[in-house]
């Protein structure tokens, strides 16, 4: 078996790991539920190569993700459900489908136009996925996918209520908002509530996420940004702990915030 740039090789490879036979036993004992965090854990290994614009691993993260239907598509085959090619002809339909402006005689001059004609052509795939499921009153909300990191999923949930209208009309009324949530969490821990605590910090985070998205800002890249910067903030700390020779367990908040306010001045100044 060699490398290859072509598909069929890598369809061929993942058949011949799954052989009952002659294949790998961990790839031969593996199912769709025990690869599932593997394909969601690809797709942000994916992310993390494009936000730190590498793009040789970006090459090779690609690669990783592109497996993940590859080896769904061959486990469905075994089964009889479906094959590599049905994956291929669903979304090569699909994308006919919601680009009538591109492969039929609708017209869309901007980006936002296309965006319109895709979203209209989703809302009839919803009602007619519905109507197969016997779902004769389906919400707005239905495609909206749970296993969706939460913070994500809040903004989708906003986002497609705004569709109808169900929205705050500008985001100085989310901001109000925003602080009104802050406002119930403060009652609920001088109450010393854990339930009411929990309830609260989850609608002020929903408040934010949907704040986030009034301002046309990601929510989940603002928090992954925000993490960044702690961890190598978080490590200049570390460092200087070292470099004074102060344990860091033990060097106290006082100390910390010190050189914490260094790496934070720094960062401020552009010098980082």
């Amino acid at each position: 078996m060699q490398p290859s740039r072509d598909l069929s090789r890598l369809v061929e490879i993942m058949e011949a790991l799954r052989d009952p036979v002659t294949g790998c036993p961990w790839d031969i004992e593996q199912d769709f539920a025990s690869i599932r965090h593997y394909t969601i854990e690809e797709a942000y290994e994916v992310a993390d190569a494009i936000e730190r614009e590498d793009f040789d691993d970006l090459r090779v993260e690609l690669g990783d993700l592109l497996l993940q239907p590859i080896y769904h598509a061959q486990m469905a085959r075994e089964r009889g459900l479906f094959d590599i090619g049905d994956v291929i002809l669903a979304i090569t339909e699909k994308l006919i489908r919601r680009h009538p402006h591109v492969f039929g005689t609708q017209s869309a001059s901007d980006a936002g136009g296309a965006k319109g004609r895709w979203e209209d052509v989703k809302a009839v795939e919803r009602a007619e996925k519905a109507e197969k499921s016997g779902n004769t009153r389906p919400s707005l909300l239905d495609d909206v996918p749970l296993p969706l990191p939460a913070l994500v999923r809040a903004e989708k949930l906003s986002k497609r209520a705004a569709k109808i209208g169900f929205d705050w009309p500008n985001w100085q009324q989310v901001f109000d908002k925003c602080r009104e949530e802050l406002g119930e969490v403060s009652e609920a821990v001088a109450k010393n509530d854990k339930a009411n605590m929990t309830e609260e910090i989850g609608d002020l985070l929903f408040s934010v996420a949907n704040l986030a998205r009034h301002l046309d800002i990601d929510p989940e890249a603002a928090l992954r940004d925000a993490n960044y910067k702690f961890s190598r903030r978080f490590a200049h700390v570390e460092q200087r702990c070292a470099a004074d020779d102060i344990p860091i367990e033990t060097a106290g908040l006082t100390q910390l915030e010190i050189y914490w306010n260094e790496i934070r001045a720094a960062d401020k100044s552009g010098s980082v």
